[in-house]
């Protein structure tokens, strides 16, 4: 893996604007550098990027990448042009002169007809708004009205065997529907329609991808601070009155849950309900067509939809605002928006399956494809791929299947009749796995898919098939809906549409399909749980992401990986893409935009030199001396940092654990270490299970003046826990975060059965592949067992350091960090932190105890209360 630093940066790239708002940070040029090379270079190249919170990342990536994609296309449209001229070089100077003006020309008029077309609808928007509104309500009120002509023919089965689609772009939409939108441009064919409507396909496009909703809306709000050149040519632009900049063509990306605006649909709750009542109402047949859905009659306000999204940045309440205002379905008319967007954002799931991709009619083919908060990205990927089935889910689903076949089962012919028969042996099938399991000693364990599926004769059945017609026939949302809607008569309650239910059969074709995944890139597992009554969960794992990532990256031009905390950087390779060539993937660590004075690092490994080490490994943490010295230091810490400390713990049952011993009089001292700590600052805690959002909001309040008159603490103390709540997405800049305190290394439960699967996997692959290399037998064995140490090592590493980049936010900010246990004094574990944490690192103060500390930290902070004093 090539590691980058500046002097490496290719010397073409140090004089190139990227358009960056402000005056961009060392680091930053650097970080936008090395982005702007791996998309250039492309041929499949990847980058993992590591830029500290608080440095700019995504405004970074964002002027990199649009720099780039705005270079890319003009130097293409040149070379195509020169191209032009090369394959006419016998003709007269005149010909080919005349030849090139008309393509120039043809460039020049189309790139203005749309920059035209979408400055005019950015002068309309407020008069539009208002017009949306009356239109608004009509449609609304339209919405409301129900028709009754056939009620059962909502949830009955569709009788023509042999009316399904391939799943594609335009699966489950009617033949209507799909033309309306292969006439706006996505499908197998574009109709050429009239010149105002014409399409401008942009062939490379942008795909940004990031966890949640929020942070894509960070990111559009970002988008919209710098401003980028046109895409055109310069012997194009050249004596032209064009502007020299251009406005960036976004289209945010999502499901039905976030954008449909039909209310009968939306209120359905569950995802998988909403998808299946969804294309149901597309269908010529239904009873209760859905009005926002593609047609004719709404082509001209789809086209409006396509214009108005790519004129202004919108985020994703604005497309869902924007489809209610036009009375058109966001969801299916951001499709004719997808040819004409440079950068699209979109959530993990919508970008890491493949049959996600295809629905929403994306190809990564040549594409550029930025995945943000990548530390998350292992997780994210066996998330999406992950399955569930209770005991308790089951028993229900069988009932829900008897009540619908009560009422339909004499209507059920061919097909229909034999499959649903086949979902109630499946059903048994699992129940009597699952019944039996009850009677099991361990209360967890690595379930054989050949055991569970012997039951009932499920091995005999075709589960490819059966989960094909289960999607095709809407059978899950039928019998969910129905039964539903029987509930809901049977307590009186008539008032129109079903209310949401719990998506049990969804949740039953979720998990048959993890079944028909390679045995070898997953484990199922059954966990017992003790509530009410008596339950047992099934869990299927995937162990390996390789399969899933890599369609991504072999049609990718280039893809980038970028987080605040990417250290350790193996995992990803070794993870996502093990046999791309070390040539094609860039790795990078930035330093942090503070200066050096501005952090004070120290690792604690034990309270006085010669005394025994804190090392809070699971058979040492029970120490009770152990651990009234870790209280003892922590209030020597608090009685020196001025404002907020926030300390992150192993687990939750570790906290509550300590938090006893501390409650408890020490031997000679009257006040127990709790009450001694809550004098000095008012001590908060994250609670597992519960909201952190109060805790959060008086911890601020307590620290940012919020106190009782005659309140002498200084601040305020919160208890953590590393991957809790806390650890992750929470800003502690400034006086919230003067010091942050990790104690132990945070290494997940070895013996639990996932992570056993886990490592037995990386062993067992990594040896295979060594053989295959031309490794011997023992010298293999060895290197995969390092292997398998090593990524649970970088899993302790990475949370520890997610939770240490919840301090330094900005550049202004100072905090101290401080790592509590021996074995943070080793150069292994030094090595996987962050380059920025070790460049602060105080080098020999393990060797130190908590005297030495407690003069480094005095002489930080009034160092840094001089210096503000002095502004």
């Amino acid at each position: 893996m090539a590691t980058v630093e500046v002097d490496n940066i290719a010397h073409e790239l140090s004089n190139l604007d990227f358009h960056h708002p402000f005056t961009p940070y060392t680091v930053q040029n650097q970080f936008m550098r090395t982005v702007y090379q791996i998309l250039q270079t492309g041929e499949g190249q990847v980058g993992i990027l590591e830029s500290p919170t608080g440095t700019g990342k995504s405004l970074s990536l964002i002027c990199a990448s649009l720099t780039w994609l705005r270079n890319h296309k003009a130097t293409e449209q040149e070379v195509a042009l020169e191209q032009a001229g090369e394959a006419y070089k016998d003709e007269p100077s005149w010909v080919v002169e005349q030849l090139l003006s008309r393509k120039r020309g043809e460039l020049l008029r189309q790139w203005e007809d749309r920059e035209k077309r979408l400055a005019s609808f950015r002068l309309k928007e407020k008069a539009q708004e208002e017009r949306s509104r009356k239109r608004r309500r009509v449609e609304d009120t339209r919405a409301k009205i129900e028709t009754t002509v056939d009620e059962d023919a909502e949830w009955l089965l569709d009788t023509d065997d042999h009316d399904v689609h391939q799943e594609d772009a335009l699966s489950g939409l009617s033949k209507e529907s799909r033309e309306i939108l292969e006439k706006i441009g996505l499908g197998s064919r574009i109709k050429q329609v009239d010149s105002d409507e014409e399409i401008v396909e942009e062939k490379i496009k942008i795909y940004y991808t990031s966890r949640t909703h929020s942070q894509l809306s960070q990111f559009i709000t970002e988008l919209r601070r710098p401003v980028f050149p046109s895409s055109l040519p310069t012997s194009v632009a050249k004596g032209s009155d064009i502007p020299s900049t251009e406005p960036v063509k976004l289209l945010p990306l999502s499901s039905r849950q976030k954008l449909c605006i039909n209310p009968s649909v939306a209120r359905l709750g569950s995802v998988q309900a909403i998808n299946d009542r969804c294309t149901e109402l597309q269908q010529a047949r239904s009873s209760t067509k859905c009005s926002f859905a593609p047609k004719e009659e709404l082509l001209s306000q789809t086209h409006q939809f396509r214009d108005s999204t790519l004129a202004t940045l919108p985020d994703i309440e604005d497309l869902h605002q924007l489809g209610k205002s036009l009375s058109v379905c966001p969801y299916y008319a951001s499709r004719g928006v997808l040819p004409g967007a440079e950068i699209i954002t979109l959530p993990y799931p919508l970008l890491l399956q493949q049959s996600a991709r295809e629905a929403l009619g994306i190809k990564l083919e040549g594409n550029v494809v930025i995945i943000d908060e990548a530390h998350n990205i292992l997780d994210a990927i066996s998330n999406v791929h992950a399955a569930e089935l209770q005991l308790s889910d089951l028993r229900r689903g069988r009932q829900m299947l008897g009540v619908y076949v009560k009422r339909f089962g004499k209507k059920l012919k061919g097909i229909n009749r034999v499959n649903v028969g086949r979902v109630g042996r499946v059903i048994d099938g699992l129940t009597e796995w699952l019944e039996g399991a009850l009677k099991l000693k361990d209360e967890h364990g690595i379930v054989d898919p050949n055991d569970l599926t012997r039951h009932k004769g499920i091995d005999q059945i075709n589960v490819y098939e059966l989960i094909q017609y289960i999607q095709e026939s809407k059978l899950a949302y039928k019998i969910e809906s129905y039964v539903a809607h029987v509930e809901n008569d049977e307590e009186g309650k008539k008032s129109g549409p079903l209310k949401a239910g719990s998506p049990v059969l969804h949740a039953l074709v979720s998990f048959l399909i993890a079944l028909t995944n390679l045995s070898s890139e997953g484990r199922i597992f059954y966990q017992k749980t003790h509530g009410a009554a008596a339950d047992v969960k099934l869990t299927y794992l995937l162990l390996s992401p390789t399969h899933a990532f890599s369609s991504i990256v072999s049609s990718a031009r280039a893809v980038i990986l970028a987080g605040g905390t990417m250290s350790p950087f193996q995992d990803y390779k070794d993870q996502l893409f093990p046999t791309l060539d070390s040539t094609k993937v860039t790795s990078l660590s930035c330093g942090h935009v503070i200066p050096r004075e501005n952090l004070c690092v120290w690792t604690l490994a034990s309270s006085h030199p010669g005394s025994p080490p804190f090392e809070f490994s699971f058979k040492q943490r029970g120490n009770r001396d152990m651990m009234n010295q870790l209280g003892l230091s922590i209030l020597n810490v608090c009685n020196i940092v001025p404002d907020g400390v926030v300390v992150f713990f192993p687990s939750y049952s570790y906290l509550d654990e300590i938090i006893k011993i501390w409650q408890q009089p020490q031997s000679g001292n009257s006040h127990p270490i709790w009450d001694r700590l809550q004098l000095r600052k008012m001590v908060y805690r994250d609670t597992k299970g519960e909201s952190s959002d109060d805790v959060l909001r008086d911890y601020s309040q307590m620290i940012l003046g919020a106190r009782a008159a005659g309140d002498t603490r200084t601040g305020a103390l919160l208890l953590s826990v590393v991957g809790g709540k806390m650890s992750e997405g929470i800003n502690f800049s400034d006086r919230l975060g003067r010091c942050v305190i990790v104690i132990g290394l945070p290494y997940p439960n070895i013996a639990s059965p996932d992570w056993k699967a886990k490592i037995e996997y990386i062993e067992s692959t990594t040896e295979e592949r060594l053989i295959k290399e031309g490794q011997s037998k023992s010298e293999a064995t060895a290197q995969a067992k390092q292997a398998a140490r090593d990524f649970y090592e970088n899993a302790c590493m990475r949370a520890v350091n997610q939770s240490i980049g919840r301090a330094i936010r900005h550049r202004g900010d100072y905090a101290a960090i401080i790592l509590v246990d021996r074995r943070y004094g080793t150069g292994r574990i030094r090595g996987k932190l962050p380059g920025w944490i070790r460049d602060g690192l105080e080098k020999d103060s393990h060797e130190k105890g908590i005297s030495a500390l407690m003069g480094a930290l005095g002489g930080f902070f009034r160092k840094k209360s001089q210096e503000n004093a002095s502004r």
